[in-house]
C-alpha cells in the first residue's frame, strides 16, 4: 500500500510507462541494447584503469631498477678506485706490496660481478620501460573506446526519447567502434 497519493500516481505512471514500452519493440529493443552497452563500458572502463595502474607500477618498477643499476655502478667505481690505489701501492714495494697486490687483484675480481649486476639491472629497467609503453598505449586506446561505449549509450537514450531509430542504429556504430578499439588495444 502506498504511503501517500503521489506516490500511488507516481507508481501508477511507471506502470503505464512500462506498459507502453512493452508494445513498442525499438524501445524494448534499445533498452536490452543499452543494459548490454552499460556492461560493455564497465569492462573496458575496468580494463582501462588496470592499464594505467599498471603503467606507474612499471614505470616505479623501470626507476627502481635504474636507481639499484646507478648504485651498483658507483659501487663499481668506489672498488675501481680501491683496486687502483692498492696497485699503486704494491709498486711502490715495501713490505705489504704482495698484501696490497692480493687486495687490488680481490677488488678487481669483485668489479666483474658488480658490473654484471648493474647491466642485469638496467636490462630489468629497460625490460620494465618497454612493458610500461605497452600499458600506456592500451590505456590510450581503452580510454577511447570507454568514452566511445558511454557515448553510445547516452545517444541509444536519445532513441527512447524521440522513439525514433536512428540514434539507436548511431549508437550502435559507435558501440562497434569503441569495442573494436577495445580489441585492438590488445593486438
Amino acid at each position: 500500500m502506498a504511503e501517500s497519493p503521489l506516490e500511488e500516481l507516481e507508481a501508477h505512471e511507471h506502470a503505464h510507462h512500462a506498459h507502453e514500452a512493452a508494445g513498442n519493440p525499438l524501445i524494448a529493443r534499445v533498452t536490452m541494447t543499452i543494459a548490454v552497452l552499460a556492461v560493455a563500458a564497465a569492462v573496458v572502463a575496468s580494463l582501462e584503469t588496470t592499464e594505467g595502474d599498471r603503467t606507474i607500477t612499471l614505470k616505479n618498477d623501470a626507476v627502481l631498477a635504474q636507481n639499484r643499476a646507478t648504485d651498483q655502478w658507483n659501487f663499481f667505481q668506489a672498488k675501481s678506485l680501491k683496486k687502483n690505489l692498492y696497485a699503486l701501492a704494491a709498486e711502490e714495494g715495501g713490505a705489504k706490496a704482495g698484501e696490497y697486490a692480493k687486495v687490488a687483484a680481490k677488488n678487481g675480481a669483485e668489479q666483474a660481478a658488480i658490473q654484471t649486476q648493474a647491466r642485469a639491472l638496467e636490462a630489468r629497467r629497460d625490460a620494465a620501460g618497454e612493458a610500461a609503453e605497452r600499458s600506456e598505449h592500451r590505456h590510450g586506446w581503452l580510454t577511447i573506446a570507454s568514452t566511445l561505449l558511454h557515448m553510445s549509450i547516452a545517444i541509444a537514450t536519445l532513441a527512447i526519447i524521440l522513439s525514433r531509430p536512428w540514434p539507436w542504429i548511431s549508437s550502435m556504430v559507435l558501440a562497434a567502434a569503441g569495442a573494436g578499439l577495445a580489441i585492438w588495444a590488445y593486438v
